[in-house]
């Protein structure tokens, strides 16, 4: 790995040079085990620790097939997918291994008695595969996480909607949490050259989701002037929804739970903010009955914001413990777009609310090679930019996880793989310094 580190920090290093480095034969990753799949059984969530289930080892370099690369990965980063993948919830990624494995004898690479993880990464190309034309060894590229075969007609309008489409590091093996990465190559995207390798690595998965969620046709459409209430609205998926609602002329209504988090969604622009701890928001009476009461105080505050107008876009996330004022103060004819379920994924909502004011629900997974690439490439041209907050060591990925379990965190956590410390890799020094106070105000909170 040295080598190809050396490598990659040289200036000069040519296409030919990387293409005739040596692999070598293993490298570090952070993985969890099959054997160990139980280890959290019986207890709740919020007692799992991935500091006891994520491992760093050494593991072999996996087969190279066509239209796949291998990437040297220097950083990559913390999503909720790997909390769920390291506190074995809702089920073991074994699973999905092994479900992968059974497609053919490619996918039985992926089926292993452990499992890297890891759906982000910002890396350089080492080896491309049989019937890969756009990429070379040496590119510099980061990596959308869906992974898709593409053999059904049903993926080739929307490719989310094709029947073998998943998660690079959460329903595959080989993912960013690691020193190499085995890609489609259909997942990676030319680096933004003004970030440096961490900051590059931060927006991926969930900056794709948000735009997928909520700009795209396939989520909610959101046009100039819609009122979007965007739940989290500091953190890893929100801050970027809030940063698309500002950038796209819509006026968004920003959830958070601290002031410390209300005063950086002051930073990136926002004006309707509400602390839901500091107001005492209680949806739910028990574990079992929700408080109508606390939905209208909740929409009332809304409309003070809105000049008495309801919410078109409801940004949703955390599930079970906001759906049911989600689906509540949205406007007739409004819509609730969902990608996620992080407090619960057992939903309850009064129907009534929803048939009789015709409002819509929408699923939103991740995103599409496009959807992914037009997100990047706002990154890139710095009209969004990266949240990242706090960055860790590869052999800290433990530590990581289990903050964003706890939400301890704000924006996006950065883990550094391959680079040896942050502030690396930065190509356009002009445009960077456009946009400095910016990459830097998760940083500075």
């Amino acid at each position: 790995m040295n080598q190809i580190l050396d490598a990659i920090l040289a200036p000069d290093t040519s296409a030919e040079d990387f293409a005739a480095l040596a692999l070598p034969e293993s490298y570090r990753a952070v993985t969890v085990h099959k054997d160990e799949a139980e280890m959290f059984a019986g207890l709740p969530s919020r007692e799992k620790d991935p500091r006891k289930s994520l491992h760093l080892e050494e593991v072999p370099v996996p087969e190279l097939g066509p239209g796949e690369a291998l990437v040297a990965v220097m950083a990559s980063s913390v999503n909720y997918n790997s909390v769920w993948t390291s506190i074995f919830e809702p089920v073991s990624t074994f699973a999905f291994l092994e479900r992968y494995g059974k497609l053919s004898p490619l996918g039985k690479r992926h089926d292993l008695p452990y499992h890297v993880i890891g759906s982000d990464l910002a890396g350089v190309v080492l080896r491309t595969g049989p019937g890969v034309n756009a990429w070379r060894p040496g590119d510099e590229v980061v990596a959308h996480c869906l992974s898709v075969e593409l053999e059904s007609a049903d993926g080739h309008n929307d490719t989310m909607l094709d029947p073998e489409q998943r998660i690079w590091g959460f329903e595959t093996n080989f993912g960013g949490l690691a020193e190499i990465a085995l890609v489609k190559s259909n997942q990676l995207m030319p680096k933004p050259a003004h970030l440096s390798w961490e900051e590059a690595a931060a927006p991926g998965l969930v900056n794709s989701t948000a735009y997928r969620q909520l700009v795209s046709r396939n989520g909610a459409g959101m046009k100039q002037g819609d009122n979007v209430l965007i739940w989290g609205a500091s953190g890893g998926l929100g801050s970027y929804a809030t940063q698309f609602a500002l950038a796209g002329g819509a006026n968004p209504i920003c959830v958070v739970s601290s002031e410390q988090k209300a005063e950086i969604c002051r930073k990136m622009g926002a004006e309707a903010i509400i602390d839901r701890s500091a107001e005492g928001y209680r949806f739910w009476k028990d574990e079992r009955t929700q408080d109508p009461k606390e939905w209208k105080r909740f929409g009332k505050r809304i409309r003070e914001f809105t000049g008495g107008e309801d919410i078109d876009i409801v940004f949703e996330h955390p599930g079970r413990e906001t759906f049911g004022a989600s689906v509540y103060v949205t406007r007739k004819g409004g819509t609730i777009t969902t990608c996620a379920s992080t407090s619960g994924y057992m939903h309850e909502y009064d129907n009534r609310y929803l048939w009789m004011s015709l409002k819509r629900i929408i699923g939103s997974h991740f995103a599409n090679y496009r959807e992914a690439w037009e997100a990047n490439r706002l990154i890139a041209k710095g009209k969004i930019h990266p949240t990242l907050s706090k960055t860790y060591t590869l052999a800290d990925t433990g530590q990581a996880a289990y903050d964003v379990h706890r939400n301890l965190h704000q924006g996006k956590v950065g883990v550094l793989c391959l680079a040896p410390q942050e502030g690396m890799g930065v190509r356009d020094e002009e445009l960077r310094a456009r946009h400095i106070d910016a990459i830097n105000r998760f940083r500075n909170v």
